[in-house]
């Protein structure tokens, strides 16, 4: 079992000096290392984590990296996950784990389209031949049939690679706010048109952190502290010097640039994909029952998940809504 928090008095030359026990845990992630999981580089780089007791490592994810299972195993204490679904369907799969901070208000998925080519609205893109992946298949593209009449005849597979895209004018393609227009405009040599998902419904939390059920009840106040500290290396990491974090990001993937971190920056500001909606009033990492419902309504619609299973054991609230940092946020002039 991990120490508790708690300050030990140690008799020095001027009296006795308090000293913070480090609390040692192993933090997760779904990909590489990139400024969309920048809160948390920050927090290690700027001592947020040392100064609420924590002694974190950051793990990052990969192609052949399944960090989930590292979470479910026991082999970490936190895992990043991408949206709402995972958590429904462990529900579904009784693995016992939940979400229990957003760091992003609005999931990054998007859609691409080419400007001027008659595909310059979100009700347009249904009549385009789709590049789609197999999980956004399975998911999202589920829903954007139920909701707004897209046929998977006009799909094609997305293999990660844009130049089928770039050459097909008539196409679109799914990709993630702040990586994949980067490429279309470093190698298609135009800015594709932008369609964020979140913009019209699909209302996901996302970059959430997860953790096992038995570690948040026998663990509260680490789980607790790590939240509070997330938190505010995400107000920081957006919002201040980040240089330090950017570095790290650099270290664990040395294929990362400056050019696509300023990019993935900006365009996380430009959106509000983690200051925005709940979070002005309650804090970056905000979540509501109301808006999990709504989610989940959705996908249960959409034949995603099943209707019947239990979404309410898929997440806590208590580490989150505190309002936590929100100092940190630059004033409106």
């Amino acid at each position: 079992m991990k120490k508790k928090f708690h300050a030990i008095a140690v008799v020095a030359l001027f009296g006795c000096t308090p000293v913070l026990a480090q609390d040692k845990i192993t933090f997760a992630t779904n990909w590489l290392a990139q400024a969309e999981h920048g809160g948390h580089y920050q927090a290690v780089a700027d001592g947020t984590y040392k100064k609420f007791g924590l002694d974190v490592t950051i793990r990052s994810g990969g192609p052949q990296m399944n960090n989930r299972l590292q979470l479910v195993s026991g082999r970490v204490e936190f895992y990043m996950s991408a949206n709402l679904i995972p958590s429904f369907t462990a529900v579904e799969q009784k693995v016992p784990v939940k979400a229990i901070a957003s760091m992003f208000q609005k999931d990054p998925f998007i859609f691409m389209s080419h400007p001027v080519q008659g595909f310059d609205k979100w009700e347009d893109l249904k009549n385009a031949t789709a590049f789609v992946g197999n999980e956004a298949l399975a998911s999202i593209f589920q829903w954007m049939k139920q909701e707004y009449g897209f046929s998977e005849s006009r799909v094609k597979p997305y293999t990660f690679n844009p130049a089928p895209f770039i050459a097909d004018k008539r196409s679109i393609q799914q990709g993630y706010l702040t990586s994949e227009p980067f490429e279309v405009e470093r190698q298609g040599k135009f800015k594709p048109n932008i369609f964020l998902a979140a913009d019209y419904g699909f209302d996901t939390y996302s970059t959430l952190i997860e953790a096992r059920n038995d570690y948040i009840a026998k663990n509260p106040d680490i789980v607790q502290r790590f939240v509070d500290a997330s938190i505010i290396g995400w107000y920081n990491y957006i919002y201040g010097n980040n240089s330090a974090a950017n570095a790290l990001i650099k270290k664990s993937n040395p294929e990362m640039t400056d050019a696509q971190i300023a990019f993935s920056i900006a365009k996380m500001k430009e959106y509000g994909i983690v200051d925005s909606g709940e979070s002005l009033s309650l804090g970056i990492g905000a979540m509501s029952e109301a808006r999990i419902k709504s989610f989940f309504d959705k996908m249960a619609n959409a034949g995603v998940v099943k209707a019947d299973t239990d979404y309410r054991q898929s997440y806590a609230l208590q580490f989150v809504n505190k309002r936590v940092g929100m100092d940190l946020r630059p004033k409106q002039p």
